[in-house]
């Protein structure tokens, strides 16, 4: 496989506190990767280092052959990597496909006379993206529901906006902050599923951050682990779930010598 996404002594501190230190990763095109670590071990810092929200203090991202560090997050996702957010952040007095149509802005080549006076090219544009809205909120399982007002939509749905409106921006590398988080064990089992056809209907590369262990166990394919900042472990699942270090930074050292393993799928 090849490597899409090549993090190298990534470093970032907010006055004393460093976040992230020297924390270097890779991701492999067209897999389904897993961040975990306990509270505060610097997983969402390093998803806004990766998408421009935060600028390194050192260290370097390359994202398909293209260095990122410096880029602006609209920049960013125009490069290919979009992403979705522990707290559901959608525009809740837009219909649903309104919504998914704005996570599009970035591929649209529109220009201020262009929206003030609708040429036909306009039109043609403006009906492409509500197709493709359409068909992505098909894909997520929100098939005729666009004309619905957000905010009115039960949570695991809006999770589900939150996914297509990402995947409006044509990426090649998705990141998922928390995508189950609120979900029972069903909603969860149905979100890896989606997870699982976004890597192989659509090609796109797939890295999260979860807490759910049955989740990170069941679904990826390999799994990096931070702790107060700093990466202490990689592999595939059943590495880490038996991983002495791994399971003490979730535990303590105490519990850990007492534990068993952490779940499988």
């Amino acid at each position: 496989m090849t490597s899409l996404l090549d993090v190298n002594g990534l470093t970032k501190t907010f006055g004393g506190l460093v976040a992230v230190n020297n924390v270097t990763i890779q991701i492999q095109a067209r897999s389904i990767s897993a961040i975990i670590g306990p509270n505060g071990a610097g997983k969402t810092t390093l998803f806004n280092l990766l998408t421009g929200i935060y600028q390194p203090d050192k260290g370097s991202v390359v994202f398909a052959g293209k260095g990122l560090v410096g880029l602006r997050p609209d920049q960013v996702n125009a490069a290919g990597m979009t992403r979705t957010f522990q707290s559901i952040r959608l525009f809740h007095n837009m219909t649903v496909l309104e919504n998914v149509m704005v996570g599009m802005h970035a591929r649209l080549r529109v220009s201020l006379l262009q929206t003030l006076f609708r040429p036909p090219a306009f039109g043609r544009q403006e009906a492409h993206v509500r197709q493709r809205a359409s068909e992505l909120l098909r894909f997520v399982g929100l098939g005729g529901r666009g004309d619905e007002i957000s905010r009115n939509l039960p949570y695991g749905d809006q999770r589900r906006i939150e996914l297509a409106r990402a995947l409006a921006g044509d990426p090649k590398l998705i990141l998922l902050d928390e995508p189950t988080a609120g979900m029972n064990p069903n909603e969860s089992e149905t979100a890896m599923n989606l997870f699982r056809r976004v890597r192989d209907d659509l090609g796109v590369t797939v890295v999260l951050i979860e807490h759910d262990m049955k989740v990170v166990m069941g679904i990826s394919e390999h799994i990096s682990v931070l702790d107060y900042g700093e990466k202490i472990a990689e592999g595939t699942p059943a590495e880490i779930r038996s991983n002495q270090r791994v399971i003490e930074a979730y535990l303590g050292r105490r519990a850990a010598s007492e534990h068993p393993p952490l779940p499988a799928s």
